[in-house]
Formats: structure tokens, C-alpha cells, sequence
């Protein structure tokens, strides 16, 4: 286990798009307007546990109902890459319910350590050291509390417009990362 920061900065680019905090914008100034106030430190803390949680146990999982990590990894390049098109063509793939509170349930889980997440971080785990996906968790846990404390302010300097073109730029890179999880774990099946 040694610290790498090429890897840092890649694991937590890849979290960064997949967590999606600042295309989330949208959704978390709705939850403000519905309840009038966000938990953004209860939220931020629950995410980043659960995240660190399933780094761990995640593996240990998927042993039990024996899916072994390159299948897994496979099958989160599939999900990834869905959510990289739902992101470039502004479509919407997976429905799925509006949170009526601005609980952690919501905002921690699904929204910040949703599935797409999880299977990032367990296909992580295939390619990095442990040490450096943790600090690229932290990274990306301080910046989602950032971006929940200030998301009016941010809403209001970036504009529509702008944070569809960071969605947009994010969902690119969010592709490329799901070809590169694809090609480097299939051959691990065969």
C-alpha cells in the first residue's frame, strides 16, 4: 500500500463524475425548497462511511453470492456508461422517485453513494491501492459538503446553462472511464 497521487487523482476524477454532485444541483435546491433546510454535514458523513463501508465489504459480498470482482467490474462499466449517456444526451434512463425529505436518505443514499458509486468503487478496488481510493473518497466527501452548503450560491453563478455544459463535459469523461473499466477487466473473464 503506498500513496500514489496519479492514482488519487484519477480515482477521485472518476468518483467526481459518477457521484455527480454538481449535475445534482438541481435537485438538491428542490429538496431545500420542499423542506427548507439540507443536513449537508450528516449527509456528507453518512455517504463517506457507507462509501469506505462497501470499499471494504463489498468484495466480501459479492464472494458470498460468488460474483467475483472482474464480473462486477463489467457489469458497473455497463451502469456507468448508461449514466454517461443520461448525462451527454440530458435523457433519463433510470426513474426513479423524488425524495419527499431532505433526510440523509435521500441525499447520502441513493444520491451521493448510489449504485452507480458503489460499482465504482469495487471496480476501483480491481485497479488501485485501497489507501488511495479512501483519500479520493475524503476528496470527493469535502467537496459534496461544499457543494451542499453553498448550491444556492453555485446555482446562482453558474446558471442553467452551465451546469448543463459541466453534466455534458463530466458525462465524456464518464465514458471514456467506463470503455477503459470494460476493456481492462473483460479479458479477466475469459
Amino acid at each position: 500500500m503506498k500513496i500514489d497521487f496519479k492514482e488519487i487523482l484519477t480515482a477521485s476524477m472518476i468518483l467526481f463524475a459518477v457521484i455527480d454532485i454538481v449535475g445534482s444541483i438541481p435537485i438538491i435546491i428542490d429538496l431545500r425548497k420542499k423542506a427548507g433546510h439540507i443536513q449537508s454535514e450528516k449527509a456528507s458523513i453518512v455517504a463517506g462511511v457507507l462509501m469506505i463501508l462497501f470499499l471494504f465489504v463489498g468484495k466480501e459480498i459479492l464472494n458470498i453470492i460468488g460474483i467475483d470482482v472482474n464480473s462486477f467490474a463489467v457489469a458497473g462499466a455497463f451502469i456507468i456508461f448508461f449514466m454517461a449517456i443520461e448525462m451527454i444526451l440530458g435523457i433519463q434512463l433510470y426513474k426513479d422517485d423524488q425524495p419527499e425529505t431532505t433526510a440523509v436518505v435521500p441525499i447520502a443514499f441513493p444520491l451521493i453513494a448510489g449504485a452507480g458509486t458503489m460499482t465504482s468503487l469495487l471496480s476501483l478496488r480491481a485497479e488501485y491501492d485501497t489507501i488511495n481510493i479512501i483519500i479520493a473518497i475524503v476528496i470527493n466527501i469535502v467537496f459534496v459538503y461544499i457543494v451542499l452548503k453553498l448550491s444556492g450560491k453555485i446555482e446562482k453563478i453558474l446558471g442553467k446553462q452551465g451546469i448543463s455544459v459541466i453534466r455534458k463535459v463530466f458525462g465524456v469523461i464518464l465514458l471514456a472511464i467506463a470503455v477503459k473499466l470494460f476493456t481492462a477487466n473483460i479479458k479477466g473473464l475469459f
